[in-house]
């Protein structure tokens, strides 16, 4: 089975940025964040372990707050003076950043369409499972169907979105811009690197939202027990440490519709673990909605100043 969480670049594993001990003070802080960032961003354990919502938005939460100090960096008005006047003359060695906040901007808001498609989706599932419980059982296989091609699509989409994080990542490795004064050099290489690392925080998102469709065929439960028993997920609902938020509900529902003729009360009793998997589904979509809205707010504040400053 695919692991859950690609491997992180080797740069964001054994480099840390190390700036010159006279540069500004904003820039020293901007680095701290990077550095931070990085080291949280880091495993050492192979392979690594799978993201958790709560890692994801305590990332995405770090990401706002570098592009917060990243915008106080290009309100220097030393910075905005030595920007503007190379940029003028050499542009086309700051395409690339200029541009990956918009490139980042487009994943973003795709990813976020595909969380709010999965969080109806699953409510409407919620809703039928209430139904199927007072014995309506007419509209839950509908609902169940649609959840997996919202699956399906959430990890299309993703797969898309990382193979362009990897031109991103492709196009900011060349950018070596030569001739600059300390100051500016300092200003390219932490853009440089805040881009790097936002690449690196997007792969951990969309490997999440990409984790494989724990769904069962007809007839064919039997696999599905088996990838489940790869996954660590048969054992008890204290032990499920080994899969994410989504193969938990994706394991429910299956449990559900495996289990679809056996007594009532067996019944009764997997509709309510559904239905719990469901809502800690939602809960974390939710938060990781939010995260993702700051983080947005801040990436358009960050491309609003840039345009700002080689527009002088």
């Amino acid at each position: 089975m695919a692991p859950c969480s690609p491997k992180l670049p080797t740069k964001f594993k054994i480099r840390s940025i190390s700036l010159p001990p006279r540069s500004h003070p904003t820039t020293l802080r901007v680095e701290e964040h990077l550095n931070s960032l990085k080291s949280s961003l880091s495993s050492s354990s192979s392979p690594p372990p799978p993201p958790s919502v709560e890692s994801l938005c305590s990332a995405l939460s770090s990401l706002a707050d570098l592009y917060q100090s990243l915008d106080d960096l290009l309100q220097l008005p030393l910075t905005q003076q030595a920007l503007s006047q190379h940029y003028h003359h050499h542009h086309k060695r700051f395409d690339h950043l200029l541009d990956g906040p918009v490139r980042f901007l487009d994943i973003l808001g795709n990813t976020r369409d595909s969380i709010l498609s999965m969080e109806e989706g699953v409510r409407h599932l919620q809703s039928a499972l209430r139904r199927r419980k007072l014995g309506d059982s007419t509209v839950l296989d509908a609902h169940v169907s649609a959840y997996w091609n919202l699956r399906k699509n959430a990890r299309k989409n993703s797969t898309k979105s990382i193979i362009l994080l990897k031109q991103i990542d492709a196009s900011l490795e060349t950018f070596l811009p030569p001739d600059l004064n300390a100051h500016l050099s300092a200003v390219v290489r932490v853009l440089t690197e805040a881009s790097l690392v936002t690449g690196s925080v997007f792969y951990s998102l969309l490997a999440f939202l990409s984790s494989p469709v724990l769904k069962s065929k007809p007839n064919n439960k039997w696999a599905l027990l088996s990838r489940l028993m790869q996954k660590g997920a048969l054992v008890s609902e204290n032990q499920e440490a080994n899969i994410n938020v989504l193969e938990k509900a994706d394991f429910a529902i299956n449990s559900l519709i495996v289990n679809s003729a056996t007594q009532d009360a067996d019944v009764a009793q997997k509709i309510q673990y559904a239905n719990r998997r469901l809502e800690d589904l939602v809960e974390g979509i939710e938060t990781l909605e939010n995260g993702l809205g700051r983080l947005f707010k801040h990436l358009i504040n960050h491309r609003v100043s840039f345009l700002n400053v080689v527009s002088l």
